[in-house]
């Protein structure tokens, strides 16, 4: 089963970038999406930014500002995050998804604060 595991998270004020990686244990070409989510406290989890082979999507919330990409050649799944707000404080999980299967990475915490 493939591993993924996230980093690229901290503190970062607001107005400020940072970029996420998740990394994949085997050959990311073949799922056929793979994205980002994200949950604050007490909130429901919810979407950032999903990527196929035909197109790409993202939340309302953070377009313009996030950008997802990949790497086939180093299996890694990127987001970069500029222009980050307050409100875009969560833990930012990666999955991968081979229908009807779909893995999740651990989660890296991402917190924007002055």
């Amino acid at each position: 089963q493939v591993q993924l595991v996230e980093s690229g998270g901290g503190l970062v004020q607001p107005g400020g970038s940072l970029r996420l990686s998740c990394a994949a244990s085997e050959n990311i070409f073949s799922f056929y999406a793979m994205g980002w989510y994200r949950q604050a406290p007490g909130k429901q989890r919810e979407l950032v930014a999903s990527i196929t082979n035909e197109r790409i999507i993202y939340a309302d919330s953070v377009k313009g500002r996030f950008t997802i990409s990949k790497d086939n050649a180093k299996n890694t799944l990127y987001l970069q995050m500029n222009s980050l707000k307050p409100e875009d404080t969560a833990v930012y999980s990666c999955t991968a998804a081979r229908p009807p299967y779909t893995t999740w990475g651990q989660g890296t915490q991402v917190t924007v604060s002055s």
